[in-house]
């Protein structure tokens, strides 16, 4: 019996699972840093690049890539570029590790509900994209979401646009750096090595680092925060390489999703109407970029 024609090809597939897997593993992240609450966010996020660089350090020599990041590391204009893509991650994991333990969770989950639209107006401002009607409405009612949400907190919603910005930029300075992921963020975290490990060791000398005999299993998780984060972050890679974009972009909803349950079903986090009427905006607006995509996808 012949095959279903519209079903998806092993390969394919594979990378749905993969992908799939990553955004879910994001998504279900905060409950991890929830664990650590006892611990300061700035310390968690030095802990998790330090021991990011140690692991990406290991599985490198295991795998024998050091001759590639050699090669990236010598290269002055890759090298710049993963430096800038450094702090940008470093500043959007310390925010989102923030808003984890100030229970700013909704917040953060809609950064990344934006962050798709951020991405968009990056590529018109900075690539010389073309923005059709269906995307300008989207932008504006991000816009609009932005308003409200800023109305309703009282003040300017800086968790979730600093996020969606961080996260935005890092994917647009990343996308024109020819390196592999992997690879990639181990010399992210390489470059980052100097003041994450100068950190640990000033606050392990004046006794106020949270990394202490005292207390093992937050020692474990600190130190654990390295492969939990390497580990998204490759099967992100092995999936993108095996599934279209669009396939792609529909997925990486899944982990705000994921996140936003979590803050309200779990963790006690409030979804007032000023929310309802944020994130509908936002929601909107993402159905009207997946209509543009699938009308530049349709034969003529």
């Amino acid at each position: 019996m012949s095959g279903d024609s519209t079903s998806p090809a092993p390969n394919e597939t594979a990378g749905i699972v993969y992908a799939a897997t990553a955004y879910s593993l994001w998504g279900f992240f905060p409950l991890y840093w929830h664990a650590l609450a006892s611990v300061p966010p700035f310390q968690i996020s030095m802990h998790r690049m330090f021991w990011c660089a140690l692991f990406g350090i290991v599985i490198c020599a295991a795998t024998r890539r050091f001759g590639s990041i050699r090669l990236a590391m010598r290269n002055r204009k890759i090298l710049g570029a993963l430096t800038v893509s450094s702090i940008l991650i470093s500043i959007n994991w310390t925010l989102y590790i923030f808003a984890v333990a100030d229970h700013h969770l909704v917040e953060a989950s809609l950064g990344y509900y934006i962050n798709p639209l951020i991405s968009i107006a990056l590529g018109v401002l900075l690539l010389g994209e073309k923005l059709s009607r269906l995307r300008l409405a989207a932008i504006v009612l991000a816009s609009l979401a932005v308003a409200v949400k800023a109305y309703g907190l009282g003040h300017f919603p800086w968790i979730a646009l600093g996020l969606a910005f961080s996260f935005g930029l890092y994917g647009y300075v990343r996308k024109l750096t020819p390196v592999a992921a992997f690879d990639g963020l181990t010399i992210e975290v390489i470059i980052l090595f100097p003041v994450t490990a100068g950190a640990l060791l000033f606050w392990g000398v004046q006794g106020t680092g949270a990394f202490t005999p005292a207390h093992p299993f937050t020692d474990f998780l600190l130190v654990f925060a390295g492969p939990v984060t390497a580990l998204p972050l490759t099967l992100f890679a092995a999936g993108a390489r095996r599934v279209s974009m669009s396939t792609l972009g529909f997925l990486q909803y899944l982990s705000p999703s994921i996140t936003l349950t979590l803050a309200v079903v779990f963790l006690g986090e409030t979804f007032t109407p000023s929310d309802m009427a944020t994130f509908g905006c936002i929601w909107l607006a993402l159905i009207l970029v997946a209509l543009d995509g699938r009308g530049r996808r349709a034969p003529a």
